[in-house]
């Protein structure tokens, strides 16, 4: 029986690099995003191992009919990875620039984590995978809509994980993957330790295949986050 994952936000960057790697190990994999054409030219490459999907991410009812839909695409599914997110400055606090990240980061996450878990639950077994991001751990007042919906992406997987260990008659794992800056065109701004995409990638594919439950991306944004977790804010606000 063949592997199959599902990719939502797969037309660039890591979901587009981690799609490519999954195809190499085996995996089906159906590709997820607004830019139909960008589908469409992944696909080429590979297309036996490629189903696409042109889907928002913000329109939850059109995340539900795909759900709907799955039985007649694959037969099961090993592997939902959330992958869809923005990001924009927003220094005079203007409601028309969080709008769509909060639609996206928090709204669309939402719906996509809910029916991926119960999608697993009903076929007994399955693994959700979210990229959130190092910004989940404190507040940026530059990008505060950004850090506040990563934070909440981060609090509702641990609390699925937190779900899927009484959950008794279904194994599911939840992985949290928080990457650092990687050289993507989601980042703003000035960065360190910029992470090319492939290594970035690479780890977050080992994260996977290890079922664990968070992740640094790359491994030495670790002693950032613990470095993030103790600092004072005051101290903070320096630099973020």
């Amino acid at each position: 029986m063949s592997k199959k994952a599902i990719i939502f936000g797969a037309t660039s960057g890591i979901g587009m690099a981690l799609a490519k790697l999954l195809v190499n190990d085996g995996y089906e994999v159906m590709i997820t995003g607004r830019r139909l054409e960008r589908l469409e030219s992944i696909k080429k490459k590979s297309p036996e191992n490629y189903v696409i999907k042109q889907h928002d991410i913000t329109d939850t009812n059109a995340t539900e009919n795909l759900f709907e839909e799955l039985p007649n695409i694959f037969d099961h599914v090993d592997l939902i990875v959330h992958n869809s997110g923005i990001a924009e400055e927003n220094y005079n606090l203007e409601w028309d620039k969080d709008l769509p990240t909060l639609q996206t980061n928090v709204i669309g996450a939402t719906r996509v984590y809910q029916l991926a878990y119960n999608y697993f639950k009903g076929q007994g077994f399955g693994h959700l995978v979210s990229i959130t991001s190092i910004a989940s751990l404190r507040g940026n007042r530059h990008v505060p809509a950004y850090h506040a919906s990563k934070a909440f992406q981060s609090s509702y997987l641990e609390s699925l994980w937190m779900k899927s260990k009484r959950t008794k008659k279904a194994k599911i794992d939840i992985t949290n993957i928080l990457p650092g800056y990687v050289d993507t065109d989601i980042i703003i701004g000035d960065t360190f330790w910029m992470a090319p995409l492939d290594k970035a990638v690479n780890q977050i594919y080992s994260a996977i295949k290890s079922k664990k439950r968070r992740a640094y991306i790359t491994r030495r944004w670790w002693f950032v986050a613990m470095w993030l977790k103790i600092i004072p804010p005051k101290v903070l606000m320096k630099f973020m």
